[in-house]
């Protein structure tokens, strides 16, 4: 569904959480779109926008009133589905942040409603965006040799990146550890490099609770390309970054974090690239609901992988 390209795109944003900053600060870079209303279920998280923008404590009342063209739903994971469901259904276009739904079959039925209603549906994927990773994705496209191979490393003490949004330490809430949470951005950027790919092995870790903490995951391609996602939700400290090896030997080297040394600093330019890229894709009437639903399809075979092992 096209929309209108002569004034700026009404955006509401449901959930303020921890990774609700980088939203509002990418909103401010970009001319072509406005922060028309904002939602979080505790009032005072919307005091600091009673001057911005429409507050609101439930997404339902924001999508009756607001008038926006989409919304950033930014809410905990076990509530994607819920939500996501009921903008689709008003006709309003979403920009989901992983993991599209804790369950795949949500998250077809979702990619479903998006085609019924001809409303775009959107992952944020907001490493694609990362500005080392482009430029390794540049190196690769120019190089001479074939990609061989493909290692993505995703390494954090979850802890230390969950600030107040505890639900990420609740595996129901979650959908699962870190293959649930951080396994969509790592086989994102697997996709990103090298397209369409399928699980080959799987090794999971989980502690005393049963949650994830590790696992080690390869992937591979219709033409045997193959790919290594290294996740840690125990690590001490912060890596995230990309190795691609060429046919000839060649390694190429993407360090996500470097130049970023603030905290999660990396996210202020890659939210704009996801507002910019939703944004892009809204205004072309685009069906943007595969890469979503990819990357879950993905986090589903891992697990009954693991479940099938046990």
């Amino acid at each position: 569904m096209n929309r209108p390209t002569d004034r700026p795109t009404r955006v509401g944003l449901i959930g303020l959480g921890v990774i609700s900053k980088f939203y509002v600060a990418a909103f401010d870079r970009l001319p072509g779109l406005e922060l028309a209303a904002v939602c979080d279920l505790r009032p005072a998280a919307l005091e600091p926008f009673h001057d911005r923008a429409k507050c609101y404590t439930g997404h339902t009342e924001l999508l009756a009133d607001a008038a926006v063209d989409a919304v950033v739903v930014n809410v905990p994971n076990d509530a994607h589905a819920t939500v996501c469901a009921d903008a689709l259904a008003a006709g309003v276009a979403v920009c989901v942040e992983k993991p599209l739904a804790t369950r795949v079959e949500h998250g077809r039925a979702l990619a479903a409603l998006a085609r019924e209603k001809d409303v775009t549906l959107f992952t944020s994927f907001h490493r694609r965006y990362n500005s080392a990773v482009l430029r390794l994705l540049a190196e690769v496209s120019a190089a001479d040799a074939p990609v061989r191979s493909l290692t993505v490393r995703y390494l954090e003490r979850i802890e230390d990146h969950a600030g107040d949004d505890r639900w990420y330490l609740d595996a129901d809430r979650c959908g699962g550890g870190c293959v649930a949470d951080n396994g969509p951005n790592a086989f994102d950027l697997v996709r990103l490099f090298l397209g369409d790919v399928g699980l080959t092995a799987a090794d999971v870790a989980r502690d005393g609770l049963g949650t994830d903490r590790r696992a080690g995951i390869t992937l591979s391609t219709a033409s045997g390309v193959t790919a290594r996602v290294e996740l840690d939700w125990s690590y001490d400290g912060e890596v995230k970054d990309v190795t691609v090896e060429l046919a000839d030997g060649t390694r190429l080297f993407a360090d996500m974090l470097d130049g970023h040394p603030e905290f999660k600093g990396s996210l202020w330019h890659e939210y704009v690239g996801v507002l910019t890229d939703f944004d892009t894709r809204l205004r072309a009437g685009q069906d943007a609901s595969a890469g979503g639903l990819a990357a879950l399809e993905l986090v589903d075979a891992v697990y009954r992988a693991e479940g099938a092992r046990r």
